[in-house]
């Protein structure tokens, strides 16, 4: 009985410490922002009707916002999530293998303003390498903007884009 609520404290304990840069694999470069957006609603592999209006959604939540690189694994609903915004911006979308995506993301675009389009899977993965705070964008419409403070610790502003789940 000891043993499990003294593990219990260990856990929650560890779970309220704050996200430490020095623990990040891969550190967030100053001077860039990392949009991050899971894929639209869909059926199957296809956005569905609110998928379609989510991605289109995407262009007004990122209005007036300097974009200079959309990445995304080449997944085809991460795919037709990011087209109307790069329809919207004259621009393609870099495919990139989510694996190392935050290393690659940020070694060929630091001090620039990027937009990964992913899934659950590669969320969590790019989260965990650069030590976030709190969950990935894991529900439809999560809109999360993450940058590096002065002191190196990741911040993010977490946002809403599309119809409300």
């Amino acid at each position: 009985m000891f043993t499990r609520l003294l593990t219990a404290v260990f856990a929650l304990l560890f779970l309220t410490i704050p996200a430490d840069a020095n623990s990040a694999k891969v550190k967030v470069p100053a001077d860039t922002t990392l949009i991050i957006l899971r894929h639209a609603d869909r059926d199957g592999e296809l956005l569905n009707k609110i998928g379609e209006q989510r991605a289109a959604a995407l262009v007004d939540a990122l209005d007036g916002i300097a974009i200079d690189v959309v990445y995304s694994p080449g997944i085809q609903r991460n795919l037709d999530t990011a087209v109307p915004l790069l329809e919207a911006r004259g621009m393609e979308v870099t495919r990139i293998s989510p694996t190392k995506a935050a290393e690659i993301m940020f070694s060929e675009s630091a001090g620039k303003t990027i937009v990964w389009v992913g899934n659950k899977g590669n969320l969590r993965g790019i989260w965990e390498d650069i030590a976030a705070p709190g969950e990935p964008p894991l529900n439809y419409g999560d809109l999360f903007f993450v940058t590096a403070g002065a002191d190196g610790q990741v911040q993010v502003e977490r946002r809403h884009h599309g119809p409300k789940n």
